[in-house]
């Protein structure tokens, strides 16, 4: 079948567009020893579940956990039920729960690494939740994912941000989580352009501000902290931060769009990847890392920055719905057999969106299989009337 497609322009016009030959790189096996890389992993739905896909879905396990395996292969590990997972956007707790199990069952199996995410999203943010409700909350899924083997993401709280009155709060309620853990968890700040109910999280709007608390809870409970992931697509805020944690702590980058600079680093540091993007470029960022352990950064400059044309488009405004971009090149690439999504979440981006990531996606050697991948773009555009 011809690989030539006509895509839409934002303009409402058409042109034709012929993809290459696959990627350009090799893809390497076993772990990066210069850097810890996560990549928060999508789920997949189960496209053939009789049931109302905005409230009710259901989840493809053999599908799901198929790309848990796919992550591992390429040495990276897998940050589980996290916001790429569409953990509070379609991914409920008890969905989370049965998900962190499986996992970490599989991780078990196959010597991946996992850590999981713990957050409060079994309560709904109203007038009514207090403190010690948040506290609770954490406590129940902090409980459930080290009961079952797991390292913890101690995940931002919608109902924190929403009950909390000042920083003094933020610092009671996780230094009451953080006494309590028994191996150093991962916090993770992420910014309201990912969810705007989070505007505002550890008591103040200014970064700085809100920086400094968080740094005085780090400060506090350095042996309870492997590390803070910070998702503010702001570079140098994360540079900041890097440079005044304990020494023992790591950072994290979760800046979708700078992360080939803050992951190579400078003469004062870097940091390691938890990343939704590396769900989407897995295979290039794998070998851009080997290339980094190798001392080879001009290779690694050459195939991450390829990547960063898609991973701004994947992550524009709204930002929050870039899971939609995620699912879609599992999709194009054979991943899953179906472009659905738990709460109908493949709707979120327009066609001319999808199709500007099938090119991008081809410029930075993504598609692994072009004409698989061409098979499958031709079906999306014949659904919204291009032929």
């Amino acid at each position: 079948m011809s690989r030539e497609l006509i895509l839409p322009r934002k303009d409402g016009s058409l042109f034709t567009y012929v993809p290459g030959n696959g990627p350009s790189y090799d893809v390497p096996s076993g772990k990066p020893r210069s850097r810890t890389a996560f990549a928060a992993a999508h789920v997949v739905c189960d496209p053939l579940a009789d049931t109302d896909p905005l409230h009710q879905s259901r989840i493809d396990w053999n599908a799901t956990l198929q790309y848990r395996h796919y992550l591992w292969s390429l040495g990276f590990s897998v940050a589980e039920a996290m916001d790429t997972a569409q953990r509070g956007m379609g991914l409920t707790w008890q969905h989370a729960k049965e998900l962190i199990r499986h996992s970490i069952e599989e991780a078990r199996a196959v010597g991946g690494h996992i850590a999981c995410g713990a957050g409060t999203d079994q309560l709904t943010p109203g007038a009514r939740v207090t403190l010690d409700d948040v506290e609770a909350a954490y406590e129940e899924q902090c409980s459930f994912i080290e009961a079952k083997g797991g390292q913890i993401i101690l995940m931002a709280s919608r109902a924190l941000a929403a009950c909390a009155r000042r920083p003094d709060d933020y610092e009671r309620v996780y230094g009451n989580i953080l006494r309590q853990v028994s191996r150093p968890v991962i916090l993770h700040w992420l910014g309201d352009m990912f969810d705007p109910a989070l505007k505002g999280y550890w008591g103040y709007e200014d970064v700085d501000a809100a920086m400094a608390v968080c740094l005085r809870i780090i400060r506090t409970y350095r042996d309870k902290v492997d590390g803070i992931k910070i998702s503010l697509l702001d570079a140098e805020k994360e540079i900041t931060m890097r440079r005044l944690l304990p020494e023992n702590v790591k950072m994290y980058t979760g800046d979708d769009f700078n992360y080939p600079t803050l992951i190579r680093g400078d003469e004062h540091g870097y940091s390691h990847a938890l990343l939704g993007i590396f769900d989407a470029i897995a295979p290039a960022a794998a070998a851009a890392l080997h290339a980094l352990d190798e001392g080879d950064t001009n290779r690694y400059d050459a195939i991450m920055e390829r990547t960063v044309p898609l991973s701004r488009h994947i992550f524009q405004k709204p930002t929050y719905a870039y899971k939609t971009g995620i699912v879609f090149l599992a999709y194009l690439n054979g991943h899953q057999s179906h472009f659905r999504m738990i709460g109908g979440a493949e709707g979120a981006r327009s066609v001319v969106h999808l199709s500007e990531i099938f090119v991008l996606a081809d410029r930075a050697g993504l598609l692994r299989d072009p004409e698989l991948a061409s098979e499958r773009m031709r079906l999306v555009l014949a659904l919204a009337g291009i032929r």
